[in-house]
């Protein structure tokens, strides 16, 4: 029988090579609680807006970020804004991807302190302005039960050692992934009125990121049955079975040499008792050789071969076995303990203008941010993944934004506004990763996002102003943008809330804004995922007028 006529029976276990996506998209947590604004813009910056959002007309405190050429409609003196914002988050993703242990992942998000401060000082036709607020981000995600993108990688074990012949129905490990996100904004502006009727401002926003990534994927295990090395089927590290799998192929890989001395040597026609009574091989390389033989060709029975043939079979499969060694190394590698330590930082400036026009019950407010282009850089204390590489700089804009605000008074206790918000998103560059690369926002987002806002302000008494407002955004990000960790949502938002006047130079702001997601539906082909959240924040605020 000739040795071509031999067929290799490979295992195809390259398939199964875990690929770096178990952390890949962990780098796409960015701003994890916008509540209201943009893609990675928060404009919840006043317990006033948490309580009606159509604020973008406002002659209040918080125009010096909402409507900052109002400011210099107030009335002469120092006006000071202290406000703060518990905000919470519930992320939900329904998968059906097959395999997985479970179909459903949930993240919590959480900002227990998310702070907004404004100091105003207004003298004759000039208001001078400084402020502070969390401009992007504001809080931590946790995902104690990873994410189907994490879950996936061990998830497809089982099914690729199945079919590669080693029957496997089961896999378990431990993770958690943890990321902080938050834009601090310090501005500052002045604003002048230029007619009874007319004003104008000019301003910037210095912005300082600080985003924090840590996670660890560790203790793989698998239930293969390979009785060839011992495995029956009980819960194993992957990382040990696939190094011992190497270990196998790589003395597979060897037998041929190991059979060259005696071809060479006039034994060529033995067959495997002869040569193991003849005292050529022993009882342990005998049963070796014939036992991987089965990875030759299974139909076959080696020991009724011939040391030429048997190790002819061997050579023709060698580069085969050494392929496999690889990919076992490789797989032994993937599926062991990985950690990522990093934390990414940058500044940049946003410069914003406004206009301001006042009628005696009618006001108009226009404001208009230039986007920042700034770059976040790695400081890495692990990073199992490469995925932060110490000291890479990554882009995270913030886009352009412009805002129209409309109020108005038909009487004196009640005041209507409407606001209109549009953010320059497909201008900016978000670092977005997609298929493991950076791509640009014109490639994952068809239009730029917008908001309408409606609100209503009613004096209840001269000490009581109850306040509701209605919120909606629709998002331009398109389905390559979404994925299980970040993704962009429509929106509607329900607010209420009240304002109570202490003494004629003390206000309080009590307010709550419930947020509700619009579901998205990505298609994998095979499976699906399903992204939806639900948040709420509450928020108290004081205003000072000396």
């Amino acid at each position: 029988m000739l040795v071509s006529s031999y067929t290799f029976v490979s295992l195809n276990l390259n398939s199964i090579h875990m690929k770096k996506t178990i952390f890949t998209l962990l780098y796409s947590l960015m701003a994890v609680v916008v509540m209201a604004g943009g893609i990675v813009t928060n404009t919840n910056q006043s317990a006033s807006f948490i309580r009606n959002p159509a604020r973008d007309a406002s002659l209040g405190i918080d125009a010096a970020y909402f409507n900052p050429a109002g400011l210099s409609f107030l009335q002469d003196g120092f006006h000071l804004s202290l406000n703060n914002q518990f905000v919470t988050q519930l992320r939900h993703i329904q998968t059906s991807f097959p395999g997985l242990n479970t179909s459903e992942f949930e993240g919590p998000v959480s900002a227990p302190l998310f702070p907004s401060a404004y100091a105003v000082y207004k003298k004759n036709k000039f208001a001078f302005a400084l402020g502070f607020n969390p401009i992007g981000g504001g809080g931590s995600a946790k995902y104690e039960d990873g994410l189907p993108s994490f879950e996936m990688q061990v998830a497809s074990l089982p099914a690729a050692l199945s079919a590669a012949g080693i029957p496997t129905s089961g896999y378990s490990f431990d993770t958690e992934f943890e990321g902080s996100s938050i834009y601090y904004g310090l501005q500052a502006g002045i604003s002048y009125q230029l007619s009874d009727i007319v004003a104008v401002s000019i301003g910037a926003r210095y912005v300082m990121i600080d985003n924090k990534y840590e996670g660890y994927l560790r203790d793989i295990k698998i239930n293969p049955v390979f009785p060839v090395l011992g495995y029956s089927g009980s819960m194993v590290s992957a990382p040990s079975f696939f190094t011992n799998m190497a270990g196998m192929f790589q003395g597979l890989a060897g037998v041929a040499g190991m059979l060259q001395p005696l071809v060479d040597g006039g034994g060529a026609n033995l067959t495997l008792e002869q040569a193991q009574s003849m005292g050529y091989l022993t009882a342990e390389q005998v049963a070796s050789i014939a036992g991987g033989f089965a990875m030759i060709d299974p139909q076959i029975d080696p020991m009724m071969l011939n040391i030429a043939q048997i190790q002819g079979a061997y050579a023709a499969a060698t580069p085969a076995f050494q392929q496999q060694q690889i990919a076992m190394n490789a797989n032994a590698e993937a599926t062991g303990d990985k950690q990522v330590d990093a934390t990414q930082s940058g500044t940049g400036v946003v410069p914003f203008i406004g206009v301001a026009l006042n009628f005696e019950k009618v006001n108009f407010g226009i404001k208009y941010e230039h986007k920042a282009a700034i770059k976040i850089k790695n400081d890495t204390k692990r990073d199992d993944v490469g995925m932060f590489p110490d000291g890479a700089e990554v882009p995270s804009d913030i886009p352009g934004l412009l805002t129209l605000g409309l109020s108005y008074r038909p009487s004196d206790r009640i005041t209507l506004s409407a606001g209109y918000h549009t953010y320059f998103d497909k201008a900016a560059n978000y670092g977005k990763m997609l298929d493991g690369k950076y791509v640009e926002n014109k490639e994952v987002i068809a239009h730029n996002l917008w908001e309408f806002a409606f609100g209503i302000d009613f004096w209840v008494s001269e000490k009581f102003m109850l306040s509701a407002g209605y919120l909606v955004t629709e998002t331009g990000a398109t389905k390559a943008y979404q994925s299980d960790l970040n993704h962009s949502l429509s929106t509607f938002s329900f607010a209420g809330g009240l304002l109570f006047r202490a003494t004629e130079k003390i206000d309080l702001n009590l307010g709550a804004l419930r947020t509700f997601y619009s579901p998205t539906v990505k298609n994998f082909g095979s499976y699906g995922e399903t992204y939806s959240r639900k948040s709420l924040s509450l928020a108290i605020g004081i205003d000072f007028h000396f």
